[in-house]
């Protein structure tokens, strides 16, 4: 990597942190703090918000799997990221540690994936797309969402580079960090097909992708007897969420016919929540059809089924965290904006700044963002 890219990246995410914390600082001054799942109890946020706060909600069960293992938290989480949580020191200085660490060595293996087939313009402004996406602040937060963008991305660029062993054992990871890590497999496999023909014996590594996900679901049969608690246990930690399986029509048909009609349109965060929920289905719809059309197959079945197989719980809730590690779709959108003329530029990024500006303040003082 050049030198001049390298400081690109290092500059954009210093920016980007700045950024969040100064939207943390309007936060704390203009927005009423709610007292309900917030990370480290509310005299620790208090006392300190200024590192607590990244740590609401879901922050605070991986901290707690960290200290205390699965004994009052639901098998929901994956295990990878709590545990190297936990090797750190288990505190939220380990845990904010590993997901800034780990988002800029995302940030610098994308940048190196997607050189690889585009310009350096498109490659920058990807970079800036998913900077400024309303709901990036999870990465700098205790979630695991930048562990696993970090080990997808540098398991893609090692299969480029055909190290196959390396790419089977970050596959591993990614699938020991979050479900979908899974899909790497038919993912790498149409790359292959694409390039090759056929997959020959040096490809072998990538049966470890599963791996990661087996020995969890081994886990879960022996110690709770469910091996797939991650999946049944949605209903009690996601809000409108189905055991069964719903298909998308069915999630936007929910919406538009069912929730949004009965919203309480006074209460501002929830609205901008549920529209940034639908906003984000609708997108990432037209992006994975679109993307059959303009980006290499590997791409278009990672950020396909990356996007339905969250829906199939019957819910967009979560789906705009979800999609961040979704990379594909940022190359399309960064070809989008790059077409688009100065003045509907401006546009874009301003919707953008201020979404992230809003969801993050609103997640940073209590309020459920997705």
């Amino acid at each position: 990597m050049k030198r001049k890219d390298f400081l690109f990246i290092i500059s954009s995410f210093v920016c980007w942190r700045i950024l969040l914390f100064v939207f943390l600082g309007f936060a704390i001054k203009f927005l009423p703090l709610q007292q309900h799942y917030i990370g480290g109890g509310i005299e620790r946020y208090l006392k300190n918000p200024w590192f607590w706060a990244w740590a609401n909600f879901d922050g605070e069960n991986y901290l707690s799997i960290a200290k205390y293992g699965f004994l009052f938290v639901g098998q929901a989480f994956f295990p990878l990221y709590p545990l190297l949580i936990r090797f750190f020191g288990s505190g939220i200085w380990a845990g904010l540690l590993i997901s800034n660490l780990s988002f800029l060595l995302a940030l610098i293996g994308l940048y190196k994936l997607i050189k690889l087939d585009y310009s350096e313009k498109i490659t920058r402004l990807s970079i800036l797309l998913l900077l400024l996406f309303p709901t990036s602040f999870y990465f700098g937060s205790v979630y695991s969402e930048s562990l696993f963008l970090a080990f997808v991305v540098w398991s893609y660029y090692a299969g480029r580079k055909e190290k196959w062993l390396v790419t089977g054992i970050l596959g591993a990871f990614a699938s020991a960090t979050r479900v979908i890590g899974v899909i790497l497999l038919p993912a790498l496999l149409a790359e292959i097909l694409v390039k090759k023909r056929k997959v020959e014996i040096k490809h072998w590594p990538l049966v470890l992708i599963p791996l990661g996900i087996i020995f969890y679901m081994i886990y879960l049969g022996r110690f709770s007897g469910d091996s797939l608690t991650f999946i049944h246990s949605q209903v009690s930690v996601g809000e409108q969420r189905s055991s069964g399986i719903i298909l998308l029509p069915q999630v936007f048909y929910r919406y538009f016919f069912k929730i949004i009609p009965n919203l309480n349109f006074g209460y501002l965060p929830i609205v901008f929540t549920t529209f940034l929920e639908l906003g984000s289905g609708l997108l990432f719809l037209i992006l994975s059809i679109y993307s059959f059309w303009k980006l290499k197959l590997s791409y278009a079945l990672f950020l396909s089924l990356g996007y339905l197989i969250p829906t199939v719980s019957g819910s967009f809730s979560s789906l705009p965290r979800y999609v961040l590690v979704l990379f594909p779709a940022f190359i399309l959108l960064a070809q989008w904006t790059q077409k688009l003329s100065r003045p509907f530029k401006v546009v874009v990024y301003g919707i953008l700044f201020i979404s992230l500006a809003i969801a993050s303040g609103l997640f940073l003082r209590g309020y459920w963002v997705s």
